[in-house]
């Protein structure tokens, strides 16, 4: 039943921006989101709130648009390597604050975000500073397209890249590895008396959630043509930690299902009123009272339901 509401969804998806064609930047957005989301979800599993993930974010866009200065031009490539510069940013700076728990985790790495911010913004002679930098349309497997046809191969490509990486993720989390993950959460000293090493664990989640919050920052450095050090402020990895939440951190489509709500709710109220921040306001206290999973909560309560 899960599996067949979700094919559903992606079809959907795909279909949106035929019906409305100013749903495929907005959808875009979500996919990229989602995606910076789910890494800060799979951090949530070990019970660790990252309130600083935009700078991963951040650091993949601000790659993407340094790589093409500097004459790369292919769009497989520059993704691909905007995400490993991200995966070994991920690895300096998780190796140091892995070490901490609760709100020492959660505000050290807010710190750090800021450190990043502070330089995209201040380094005007590198990165532009808050006028920040463009970056140009790639080329596709060597063909140079028109912008519009290269943001629709982007969209297209970002919902594909949506179910690889979500499927890969959900293996990851039901693995061994991603069950020592959530138990990291439980009890953590019964782990290290298992043998199992903590730090090795946490390492190597802190490096996967980077590495998606780095695709997601490349996705969107892409769809909006240009990055600016807003990329990595606290209020952008605070929004990360609320799609997460108000999606649900049961699997991993609740991120996804949490930034298309998000992102559809902010479009759609924006375009009614000037006061759209009361209207999305509204809507997130109430399925944070009512839905304490998320929303993906509403499809695993209907599947008992149908049970």
């Amino acid at each position: 039943m899960r599996a067949i509401l979700l094919i559903v969804a992606i079809l959907a998806i795909v279909a949106a921006p035929m019906a409305a064609p100013w749903l495929q930047f907005v959808l875009t957005m979500a996919v990229a989101k989602g995606l910076a989301a789910l890494g800060v979800a799979v951090l949530l599993r070990a019970g660790m709130i990252s309130i600083g993930h935009a700078m991963f974010v951040a650091a993949s866009a601000y790659g993407v648009a340094f790589l093409a200065r500097a004459g790369i031009a292919d769009f497989g490539l520059l993704l691909v390597l905007s995400v490993v510069i991200t995966g070994l940013a991920g690895a300096v700076v998780g190796a140091f604050l892995i070490r901490y728990r609760a709100i020492f985790f959660a505000m050290l790495n807010l710190a750090v975000s800021m450190v990043f911010y502070a330089l995209f913004a201040k380094l005007y002679g590198v990165t532009g500073g808050t006028d920040g930098m463009t970056i140009p349309v790639p080329t596709v497997f060597g063909i140079v397209l028109s912008e519009p046809t290269f943001k629709a191969v982007l969209f297209y490509g970002s919902v594909a890249l949506m179910v690889v990486v979500g499927l890969a993720v959900h293996r990851y989390l039901d693995s061994p590895l991603g069950h020592a993950l959530s138990a990291v959460h439980t009890n953590e000293v019964r782990l290290e008396y298992l043998g199992v090493p903590v730090w090795a664990v946490l390492l190597v989640a802190y490096v996967v959630s980077a590495v998606l919050a780095g695709l997601g920052g490349a996705i969107a450095g892409f769809a909006i043509g240009r990055v600016v050090p807003d990329f990595a402020f606290w209020t952008a990895s605070g929004h990360l930690v609320l799609v997460a939440v108000l999606g649900g951190i049961g699997g991993v489509p609740g991120a996804f299902i949490g930034a298309f709500f998000l992102e559809l709710l902010h479009t759609e109220a924006a375009a009614f009123t000037d006061a759209w921040n009361l209207i999305v306001g509204a809507a997130l206290i109430g399925v944070i009272m009512f839905l304490p999973k998320g929303l993906y909560g509403l499809l695993t309560r209907s599947e008992v339901s149908a049970k």
